[in-house]
């Protein structure tokens, strides 16, 4: 049975947990369970990550875990219970791992191992935490402050909130003040920063609240790695110690190593490690010239490599090497690391042995003649790392620290901070030098010290020497010896360390021996000297060189009784105080000198302290030794603090009146000495002192006497330094002085104790009267002292360490200083206070000295205000100020401190520390009864205050931010943070009541609208200004809160006082502006949020957007008419509102739209004005990223609002009305579409071609659908740009000509838009006209610039500005030169389909044609969209996509190559065109495109498949032409037809017909260089040969049979004009071979017959063929060429044929022989299965390959291009690019229809609010021409004005005949040219199909695009035509020229008849004009034009 668990609620999966049973719940491993119920062995509950889920799971698989239920009832909430770091650790790794795989996927991998390691390392960490019963209390803080400096490091690099903590533990917003919460954030924020730049111990601070900063200690690790020199074989020790060589002494102890003879280390326990710490090294020794000194000395023989001198078991100590290396190198190095750091000393030896003292001194000042190097040297290799911090804190960090092998080695010396307790009495002695007679030997002495110390009865002190730090003590030592010298000086340094109570009596002795290197090597003995360690008057050794005497003794010599030379004088300071004795005698020439140094905790030397303790045997000079008190170091004070305090007292006991005052400076002196941050810890000894062991109960009479004697001298002395002195210890007198009271109490049972409270009292109106004073003081000092420094007792007021020192500290800073001493110590003496008085006493005591500050001081030069506002800070801060008895008392002063500083201005920092203890207290006490009243003070004495401050501040740091660009970091970051957390504080206090006694003490409407404003202003500048950094979520969230809940309480307030006839639009305006800022903040919108934040928030704080929505909504129904006011200026914040994705927000917001329209309709009646402002609202809105889809569906919803009218009006107006809004709101809904899918492009990283697809949609839409000429002008600007930025130039010029077009030639002004100034529409429009011509030249679409020029260049001459006429008019010709002789690329045009419900809405299920890139093929094409799309799939067929496609969810992609279809085909039937021309309309204009797919109807022929082979022929139109405004343009109309094969077979070779006429025609025209004619043999290589084995003959047996013809009647006509046609081909082949037999090269001869034959094999096929018949061409079609041939004429087509089909489809020379596109393929491959296969065999298509190789010129004389240039020869490589279709950029106008370009129609818009008159379109003799041969420029009917219309550019130049401008034929004379062999004829079909290309069995060749080539360049110069002609009757003289060759004709120009060719045409001229017999401005029946006005500037420049 299922029951009920109690204690088993929270679990853990330790094992992953799947079944099939059901019922059951599946379990990840680590997943967190809730249980519900048990049963025989089974839980129930549910997982925390899917809560609605609850299933049962095995009890074996759950780790269950403490916890606790947080709320009763069905929602009980369970929480575990653990430590709230490891609680906070397994969330924040859950948060981070999606995150963490987030950074792979964006390639961040250098910060994604980073995040890897530290998840590592919180996972081990959190380990150690669930340990914790492992860990003792530090342990566990330092893991904590790992664990937490991981965390915000991961935070801050992963973008997540910064996590407020104190104590490492996250606090919890609602129980600390605002105040506190933004303290600690800075906190954090710090930490942060100081984690991830520094290596610094981010848990250090000063305890208790020290202002003291304690110095950082440095400590240098120094480990010995090897001793690489060559093996000595001898023992040796290598001492290390760090040396200051600018100052020539160690500083250090030192650090010593012993090896053994073979290297190794002699101590087997120090084998892993042999290192040292060189503890305790301040900033300033790290600042010093410190070298870390190595000394090697060996023990062995005398000499090293002499085994004669000695005996080999005497043992020696010998110098042998140095080392040195530079700190100063090294240390910026490994302060950067924290692993060991390997370095390399080398090792030299002294070259004399006299210099071994200073060795290292010479090696670092590099006296390299004193020292050298031993060979193969590498010397000692150690490793360095520094380490900072407390050097405990360092032990439990490092475990290895711990184990032993680590010597600590000391400073010299002690630290910069001494702590109480370190015991320590080190004696350093120096061995310095020794003067030593020869002693009649004849070389001199190897003198050997050896050093013990004894007490007074001979006995030797064990242990007591230290060679150095790493080897054990030892009882004597044996100095180093230096060969034959007897002056050695050794500088050779011990350590003595002898405990205290050994020092008295004990005795240093010096032994001398000399050491013989004779066989026996003795060492004898020859003298001694002796030093006693302490004095007879109790002091040590002192610090000093000590020369001492030498005393005469053998090696016989016994030192038994040491009496006997101890009563003998040491030295010459003992001289006169031995006696002579008579066992030894001293050595007068012999003198010995040591030098000692004492770091003792306990002795001294001293004498003045020694007197002073000793004071009793010196009772007259006790004053003098008071005063030399003074003088003494303060190392020796605190040594012996207690005896000296107890000494000070019992004087003061002894003589109160004779030694008070002395025994007071005295205190005073010691009191002040413990403010150094040296002694600074010794302050806890002193309170010891006091509390228990101080026994002075009189003590205190005293004390205050002295104390108010030195207060009321201040106003009267010259000199204040001991006045300062005294008010700077004020706080421990006081402790003296409560302390002693105490005592005297308890001793007498309280007596005198109204004594005792008179004399504070009086104490008290004396410092009254001190800080009362309003002068400085008879002298002013400077006072350079920090008010805030290390001397400070208390707790520093927070955040004002820094800013007091910066203010208070400057040397100009002049100020009274005993105020300020009185003012910095008197907070500190409360809590004394307490002791002896009660709270309400010291609370009157403080009041009344603060009240005694001047409000306000105005000394000059002296700044107090910040000096008294760190003392009430301070007070605050006090236990004192936590009664609440005490602050009913001090807080109204305080507050008006504070309002008088905010008020002024003055000190804001300070006074919003204040503030933050103040509601730091008060949210503490909150449950406090006395909390509300002293809210109330605090409401009505800084409320407003504060406000005005905020106001001021924030005012400030707009004016920087304007004029710096960039946010003061002072005023926003810390004043600004500061006070707005005070403010918050204050609102988060204050009840309804509070609220309503605030608006009951405003004495009038105005004063309550001041305020109203005030606080609206800042509410708004805090959501602007954000002065809360992002990621201070918590701060910001409950900033939020605050607001809110302040909203809903003053918001009836402002309905009772400003609604009505009070309606107060600024505080209604001001108030709707917060609710819009507030709903669209960034930290609300919880939708952006990951689902655990969103959830955390939604639990504590709800959705606030919604609760201030409602609030926003109800107090906008409460305004009835005065809602008017606010339409339209709310319309677009309130839009903003509904774009917030939030379905609530947006269900309250939405039916206000429908309010404010009601309202104008009842108003105005009509809704204009709402209907505009949500437009451009939308626009703009949705341009920020702003509103989705769904806001879209809701949007529309407003139709159902739309219902009857709320009024008594007539049925029709609410029809009329409802009906307006129903379709206004669905016009909206339609724009919200396009704009939904333009934010979506330009907000994502989508490409330009979506982004410009969007714009031009939208653009559209804007210009069809709203009018709304503004926002479809900003529109075009935009498209424009995207496109210049992807350098589509033609795009964007047409783009921009739509605005251009809406412009007329009027001196109308016109005001600024966008980046165009305010100017008048003419300039404007020039202005347009000059950009435009810019970018169709940039886009090589000179044709469209022309007309243009002619507009502009009409405009000039109008205006008599011939200047700019000049220019235009060069710019003009020179695109004519750039049109014949620039090369364009021609461009493929593909088709593509977007199906499926996934593509943006501009795109889904529709399809369109796009023109390709320069270069790019179907490929390409195809690869960039799918690029673009990468979620689309590739259709591979070209069949429609059925309906289910249509409707899918997917994306599909149809993509095939097109064909275009040209409009101007009158031009390209004209032969004497030239290509550059033809080739332009070919690919511009185009609305048509085809596409063609074989197919076989009916029985498919296996022997000629050319009988059943058709066409299915789709043509798809355009909406509009290509170029236009955008690269692709939608398919408006489709039209499928199917071509007969017969039909295809004619198309086919009337096709290749013409390819062979033109170029023949270029080969005749223009011989190439060098008679290169490859092109024209491969040309009628590839026809003749196809004829021969196949081609023709396929279509002869297929349509010229009897069978055939008689089945098919009707195609009688066609069958004989296929005949004719192949006729045709005949004739043009012998054409062709004539002109190749002329220009053929010798070498190609054999090529050239094997044509020949093959052409009569192809004729005789013909002849004998069915049709041969006919085989003589029609004498009506062709013209005589110059071989005699008769040449049929047709018509240019282009070649739509994508292949060179070759004779047998094989590569020839490089040229691939590849086969037409399919449906879906690139037109350069094709599938084999469209490829109708050769009707060759394989052995013919061998047998005409090898015939081919055989005819060509030898390999080196081959052509190498594609098809016949030769690379080789000069100027042939452009030929490269000749073999690339020409084409220019496409641009095209889609908007404007052709009747709205041609028809004069007045413009719908208007720039401004000015009418115009209706202007008439452009002329038809300028409006006719389509391109170049551009007509001239007539004068318009009179009042009538040019215009540029797309109209010009759609006539056929058949429609009017070209004329040449009359100033041209001025100034030239053209001469009519020689035509082209052909005549213009009707044009077939033509088509991108197989067949229509031409196939290997049609017998005709056809090019390919890709090598096809530009004939023009071959048809060269012409010859002249001599004969003119014209029609005398005709206002145009018609004149032919050639525009190749302009040149002036020395001959008028004369015109004659139409000659032979009496139709009406021209003769075969290349361009045909028509020139007016009058100028177009000479009209009689019009009055000549008035002169102009004077010339203009023009924006566009100068011409």
């Amino acid at each position: 049975m299922w029951t009920p668990t109690d204690d088993e609620r929270l679990g853990v999966a330790i094992f992953t947990f799947r079944s099939c049973v059901p019922q059951t719940l599946t379990l990840e491993l680590g997943e967190t369970v809730h249980i519900v119920e048990k049963c025989d062995g089974w839980f129930r509950g549910f997982s925390s990550r899917r809560s609605n889920i609850k299933g049962i799971f095995p009890c074996s698989y759950i780790h269950l875990k403490k916890c606790t239920v947080t709320t009763k009832g069905p929602d009980k909430v369970v929480v575990p219970v653990e430590d709230g770091v490891v609680t906070e650790v397994t969330s924040t790794l859950r948060e981070w791992a999606s995150l963490w795989k987030q950074l792979y996927v964006r390639h961040k991998v250098d910060l994604f191992f980073k995040v890897a390691h530290v998840m590592s390392e919180l996972m081990e960490l959190r380990k150690q935490l669930t340990a914790a019963s492992q860990l003792t209390q530090q342990q566990k803080r330092d893991v904590k402050r790992h664990v937490t400096a991981r965390l915000d490091w991961g935070n801050e690099h992963l973008g997540l909130d910064l996590v407020p903590r104190k104590e490492f533990e996250m606090v919890d917003e609602d129980q600390i003040s605002v105040s506190d919460l933004y303290k600690m954030h800075l906190s954090s924020r710090n930490n942060v920063q100081q984690n991830s730049q520094t290596n610094l111990n981010p848990n250090q601070k000063n305890g208790g609240g020290d202002p003291c900063r304690v110095p950082v200690a440095h400590h240098l690790l120094v480990n010995l790695k090897s001793f690489t020199y060559n093996n000595i074989g001898e023992d040796s020790d290598i001492f290390f110690w760090l040396y200051d060589s600018r100052e020539g002494k160690s500083i250090s102890e030192k650090f010593l190593v012993r090896l053994n003879k073979n290297g190794g280390v002699k101590n087997p326990e120090k084998l892993d490690r042999l290192c040292a710490l060189f503890t305790d090294l301040s900033n300033k020794d790290m600042k010093r010239d410190l070298y870390i000194v190595s000394q090697v000395i060996r023990t062995g023989r005398m000499l090293l490599n002499d085994h004669k001198k000695g005996p080999p078991h005497v043992r020696y100590r010998r110098p042998y090497g140095c080392a040195v290396l530079a700190m100063s190198d090294v240390l910026q190095t490994i302060s950067e690391l924290k692993e060991e750091k390997d370095f390399v000393l080398k090792v030299y030896m002294c070259n004399n042995e006299s210099e071994w003292y200073q060795i290292h001194e010479n090696i670092i000042r590099k006296s390299s003649t004193k020292y050298s190097a031993p060979g193969n040297n590498y010397g000692l290799i150690i490793s360095l790392q520094l380490l900072r911090g407390d050097l405990e804190e360092l032990r439990r960090e490092n475990k290895w620290m711990l184990s032993g092998a680590v010597a600590m080695t000391r400073k010299l010396g002690f630290p910069d901070v001494i702590v109480p307790g370190d015991m320590r009495n080190d004696l350093y002695l120096t061995l310095e030098r020794g003067d030593f007679e020869r002693g009649g030997k004849s070389v001199p002495k190897n003198i050997e010290v050896g050093i013990s110390v004894l007490y007074a009865d001979g006995e030797l002190v064990q242990d007591c020497i230290n060679l150095g730090c790493g080897e054990p003590n030892v009882a004597e030592h044996r100095s180093f010896v230096l060969y034959h010298n007897n002056s050695p000086r050794w500088s050779e340094a011990i350590k003595l360390p002898i405990p205290i109570d050994q020092f008295r009596g004990s005795h240093l002795r010096f032994e001398f021996r000399h050491c013989s290197t004779k066989d026996k090597g003795d060492k004898k003995l020859f003298g001694f000297s002796f030093t006693p360690l302490m004095r007879d008057d109790g002091t040590t050794l002192s610090d000093q060189s000590h020369e001492l005497f030498v005393y005469k003794c053998n090696e016989n010599t016994t030192f038994c009784n040491p009496s006997l030379y101890l009563a003998l004088p040491c030295c010459k300071d003992h001289l006169n105080l031995g006696v002579p004795g008579v066992a030894f005698q001293r050595s007068m020439r012999e003198i010995f000198w040591i030098s000692t140094q004492l770091s003792s905790t306990k002795l001294t030397q001293n004498v003045d302290l020694l007197a002073l303790l000793k004071w009793k045997a010196h009772t007259d000079r006790v004053g003098d030794i008071l005063g030399r008190l003074r003088h003494v170091s303060g190392e020796e004070v605190v040594k012996f603090l207690q005896d000296i305090l107890d000494t000070l007292f019992s004087i003061l006991d002894d003589n109160p009146d004779k030694y008070g005052p002395l025994v007071f400076q005295s205190l005073v002196f010691v009191i002040n000495l413990l403010r150094d941050s040296k002694y600074f810890h010794f302050r806890a000894v002193m309170d010891t002192y006091i509390h228990k062991h101080f026994a002075g109960a009189l003590a205190y009479k005293e004390l205050i006497r002295c104390l108010r004697w030195s207060v009321e001298r201040s106003a009267e002395a010259t000199r204040q330094d001991h006045i300062q002195d005294v008010m700077r210890a004020l706080e421990y007198l006081f402790k003296f002085i409560v302390q002693s009271r105490s005592l005297y109490s308890r001793a007498t049972c309280g007596m005198e104790e109204e004594q005792f409270r008179s004399s504070i009292q009086e104490l008290f109106q004396s410092i009254r009267f001190v800080l009362s004073l309003d002068r400085p003081t008879c002298e002013t000092l400077i006072f350079t002292q920090p008010i805030q420094g290390p001397s400070q007792t208390g707790p520093p007021a927070p955040g004002l360490v820094a800013y007091s020192a910066q203010v208070l500290s400057s040397n100009t800073l002049q100020m009274p200083p005993l105020s300020v001493a009185v003012l910095n110590s008197f907070p500190a003496i409360f809590d004394e206070l307490l002791h002896m008085f009660s709270v309400q006493e010291v609370a009157e005591f403080v009041r009344g000295t603060l009240a005694s500050l001047p409000s306000m001081l105005h000394i000059p030069g002296h700044s107090m205000d910040a000096v008294k506002l760190q003392s009430i800070a301070r007070t605050v801060d006090s236990r004192l100020f936590s009664f609440p008895e005490s602050r009913r008392i001090i807080l109204p002063v305080v507050l008006h401190h504070i309002h008088l500083h905010l008020r002024h201005q003055k000190e804001l920092l300070m006074c919003s520390g204040v503030l933050t203890s103040l509601f730091s207290i008060i949210k503490t006490s909150s449950l406090d009864a006395s909390v509300q009243e002293e809210v109330e003070m605090m409401v009505e004495s800084v409320l407003e205050v504060l406000l005005q401050t905020l106001l001021s501040i924030m005012s400030k740091s707009q004016s920087q931010e304007a004029v710096r660009g960039h946010r003061c970091p002072q005023c926003t970051a810390e004043i600004s943070g500061e006070f707005v957390s005070c403010l918050l504080s204050l609102l988060r206090h204050m009840t309804d009541v509070h609220f309503q006694h605030l608006m009951e003490n405003f004495q009038s409407k105005e004063v309550l609208k001041e305020f109203m404003m005030k606080i609206w202003c800042v509410f708004r500048n805090l959501m602007k200004l954000s002065i809360f950094p992002r990621d201070w979520n918590v701060m910001r969230l409950l900033t939020s809160r605050i607001i809110l809940s302040t909203v809903q309480r003053l918001a009836p307030f402002q309905l009772k006082n400003f609604v009505g006839a009070d309606f107060d639009f600024k505080v209604w305006s001001s108030y709707f502006s917060l609710a819009v800022l507030y709903i669209n903040q960034p930290s609300l919108q919880l939708e952006n949020m990951s689902p655990s934040k969103r959830k955390k928030i939604f639990d504590k704080y709800g959705d606030m957007r919604v609760m201030m929505t409602y609030e926003l909504f109800s107090m906008w129904q409460n305004l009835s008419e005065s809602k008017i006011h606010f339409i339209p200026g709310m319309i677009g914040p309130f839009l903003g509102v509904t774009l917030v994705p939030q379905v609530e927000v947006r269900n309250i917001m939405i039916p206000i739209f429908h309010d404010m329209m009601d309202w104008e309709q009842r108003k105005n009646g009509n809704f204009k004005q709402v209907e505009a402002e949500l437009i451009d609202k939308l626009d703009s809105l949705f341009s920020e990223g702003k509103g989705d889809e769904n806001y879209r569906e809701l949007f529309s919803l407003l139709t159902q609002l739309f219902g009857p009218y709320p009024s008594l009006l007539e049925k029709i107006e609410q029809e009329t009305w409802r009906e307006t809004g129903i379709s206004f709101v669905t016009s909206v809904t339609r724009l919200m579409e396009r704009l939904l899918d333009y934010r979506d492009c330009i907000k994502g990283d989508e490409l330009e071609n979506k982004k410009i697809g969007c714009t031009v949609n939208l653009l559209n839409f804007y210009k069809s659908e709203i009018n709304k000429e503004e926002m479809y002008v900003r529109y075009i600007h935009k498209l424009c740009d995207m496109h210049l930025q992807a350098d589509n130039y033609t795009e964007a010029a047409f783009t921009l000509l739509l605005y251009w077009e809406l412009l007329h030639w009027d001196e109308r002004p016109i005001k600024d838009l966008l980046h165009y100034p305010a100017q008048s529409e003419w300039h404007r429009k020039e202005v347009l006209c000059r950009k435009l011509i810019h970018y169709f030249n940039k886009g090589k679409c000179w044709e469209f610039a022309i007309p243009l020029c002619r507009e502009l260049a009409f405009q000039y001459e109008s205006m008599y500005d011939y200047q700019s006429l000049s220019w235009i008019r060069k710019l003009e010709a020179a695109y004519f030169d750039h049109i014949m002789e620039h090369q364009r690329l021609e461009p493929e045009f593909f088709r593509v389909g977007f199906y499926g419900r996934k593509f943006p809405f501009f795109l889904r299920n529709k399809e369109f044609v796009c023109r390709g890139h320069d270069y790019e093929r179907l490929e390409a094409f195809q690869q960039r969209m799918l690029g673009e799309f990468p979620q689309a799939i590739a259709m591979q067929h070209p069949n429609q996509p059925d309906e289910a496609i249509l409707q899918c969810d997917a994306q599909y992609i149809q993509i095939y190559a097109v064909t275009p279809v040209p409009e101007a085909v009158t031009i390209l039937q004209l032969d004497q065109v030239p290509e550059q021309i033809k080739s332009f309309y070919r690919f511009n204009n185009v609305r048509r495109f085809r596409y063609d797919r074989p197919f076989h109807k009916g029985p498919k022929d296996r022997d000629n498949e050319f009988k059943s082979l058709w066409i299915e022929r789709t043509t798809l139109i355009l909406a509009h032409p290509l170029p236009g405004i955008s690269r692709w343009f939608e398919v408006e109309k489709r039209e499928l037809v199917e071509a007969s094969p017969l039909d295809n077979a004619i198309s086919v070779v009337e096709n290749k017909n013409q390819e062979l006429r033109t170029l023949i025609t270029c080969y005749q025209l223009k011989p190439p260089h060098n008679n290169n004619v490859n092109l024209l043999s491969m040309t009628l290589n590839g026809v003749v040969d196809a004829a021969v084995n196949g081609g023709i003959t396929r279509y002869q047996e297929a349509f010229f049979d009897k069978d055939y013809i008689s089945t098919h009647p009707q195609d009688s006509d066609k069958i004989t004009q296929l005949k004719h046609l192949m006729q045709e081909q005949v004739h043009t082949l012998g054409s062709g071979l004539a002109v190749h037999d002329k220009l053929v090269h010798p070498e190609m001869r054999p090529l050239h017959k094997k044509l020949m034959d093959q052409f009569h094999v192809m004729k005789s096929s013909l002849s004998h063929g069915p049709s041969a018949g006919s085989d003589q061409p029609n004498p009506t079609r062709g013209i005589v060429s110059p071989e005699g041939f008769k040449v049929h004429r047709h018509s240019e087509v282009e070649n739509v044929g994508n292949l060179l089909i070759l004779a047998d489809n094989k590569d020839f020379y490089g040229i691939q022989a590849n086969h037409c596109s399919s449906s879906l393929s690139s037109t350069h491959s094709a599938s084999s299965h469209l490829i109708n296969s050769s009707l060759w065999t394989h052995k013919e298509k061998s047998r005409n390959n090898r015939e081919m190789l055989m005819l060509l010129p030898p390999p080196r004389e081959r052509p190498n291009s594609i098809l016949y240039q030769n690379f080789s020869e000069s100027g042939q490589r452009a030929f490269l690019h000749q073999m690339i279709s020409p084409a220019c950029k496409p641009s095209s106008d889609p908007n404007l229809s052709f009747t709205e370009k041609v028809v004069s129609t007045p413009s719908s818009w208007s720039l401004d609010s000015g009418t115009r008159d209706v202007v008439t379109v452009l002329p038809a003799h300028i409006a006719s021409i389509r391109a170049p041969p551009v007509p001239p420029r007539g004068a318009p009917p009179h009042g009538q004005y040019l215009s540029m219309y797309y109209g010009a550019f759609h006539h056929q130049l058949r429609d009017l005949p070209c004329a040449l401008p009359v100033r041209s034929l001025r100034k030239s004379r053209l001469q009519c040219s020689l035509a082209l062999p052909t005549s213009p004829v009707s044009i077939p079909d033509h088509t991108n199909s197989a067949l229509s290309d031409g196939n290997s069995t049609s017998g005709v060749l056809t090019r390919s695009e890709s090598n096809s080539t530009d004939t023009s360049e071959l048809a060269g110069s012409q010859a002249e035509q001599g004969d003119h002609w014209g029609d005398p009757l005709s206002p145009y003289w018609l004149i032919g020229y050639n525009v190749s060759n302009l040149r002036p004709s020395p001959s008028a120009p004369h015109f004659h008849g139409f000659g032979s060719h009496g139709e009406g045409s021209p003769p075969c001229c290349q361009y045909l004009h028509y020139i007016p017999t009058h100028s177009p401005l000479d009209r009689p029946s019009e009055p000549p034009p008035t002169l102009p006005r004077k010339p203009y500037f023009r924006e566009g420049g100068s011409p």
